[in-house]
């Protein structure tokens, strides 16, 4: 999920070039994005689509920003997602783990109304001091939190912290990415306001590539090929990941517990993460031929 498109549920129009874009996910927002005398429409609209063979046959990780749990729309924005082939739904703003429970409750009975086959994760935004505070309670709270999204525009705003202050944006990266870390699931990245600036977008994504977030949100379709090329692994980094996976499993049938490939001293997390990195480049089929052979794929 190297790249997430936001598209709000309120442009109909917009579902169709959404799902043939070259974005690993999509986020239809039901919050932000969408009036609140249009948020009705807005839901039935996305319901609809959510229901085509077109959504339902797509690759693509489909996400869904429903409005927050103390607003009078989180009911029926659950009731209307809760769907075949929605992956994650997105809640916004959960300040308590009681927060996450109930939401997870909800999408859960929503779940069983809707007749839905597999469950559907939680994607939980980190937008305010006390949620990044508690982020690791928060996505610990529930097994259906897959994910922490931070979200700095409403984070910094309010404490009057730049926008595009690099060692407030690195330190709340760090945090809510140790905070995924504790809880053992992914952190992802916040959106980039500045449409036309593409060199501000890239620098923010490598800088959250660099501190283990696994993608970041797009707000326009121009952003989705940087985020797709930042988040890509390089060939050298796959070459290496596939040299230490190998050379683990030769270390561990002659009982080695650490040794040397590339000149790095390499021992279990390095070799944890050699092979995240050799799923995620098979996933996306990067691995060559001779490659797959050695890793016996």
């Amino acid at each position: 999920m190297r790249s997430k498109l936001f598209v709000p549920a309120s442009r109909p129009e917009l579902f169709a070039k959404a799902l043939a874009s070259a974005a690993d996910a999509l986020s239809f927002d039901l919050e932000d994005a969408v009036a609140p005398e249009r948020k009705r429409q807005a839901r039935t609209d996305l319901r609809a689509l959510l229901e085509t063979s077109e959504a339902l046959a797509s690759a693509k990780t489909l996400i869904v920003r429903v409005n927050a749990l103390d607003t009078p729309h989180f009911a029926a924005d659950i009731d209307a997602v809760a769907r075949n082939g929605v992956s994650l739904v997105n809640l916004p703003k959960p300040e308590r783990p009681e927060d996450v429970r109930a939401a997870a409750a909800a999408l859960e009975a929503a779940e069983r109304s809707n007749g839905v086959s597999a469950p559907i994760g939680l994607l939980l935004n980190v937008e305010s001091p006390r949620a990044l505070r508690m982020a690791a309670e928060l996505a610990s709270a529930h097994p259906r939190v897959a994910g922490l999204q931070l979200g700095l525009g409403d984070l910094f705003e309010p404490l009057g912290i730049a926008r595009r202050e690099t060692s407030a944006i690195q330190q709340a990266m760090f945090a809510l990415r140790v905070a995924a870390g504790e809880a053992g699931v992914f952190a992802y990245d916040t959106a980039f306001a500045s449409i036309k600036d593409a060199d501000g977008f890239r620098a923010e994504a490598q800088m959250a590539r660099a501190l283990g977030f696994i993608g970041k949100s797009c707000i326009h379709p121009s952003q989705i090929a940087i985020a797709n090329d930042v988040f890509r692994p390089s060939d050298d980094d796959i070459a290496h990941a596939v040299r230490v996976v190998v050379a683990a499993r030769d270390a561990d049938a002659e009982g080695i517990g650490a040794y040397v490939v590339d000149g790095r001293m390499i021992d279990p997390p390095f070799v944890e993460r050699a092979r995240v990195l050799v799923d995620e480049a098979a996933r996306l089929e990067l691995l060559s031929q001779e490659q797959r052979t050695s890793l016996a794929l």
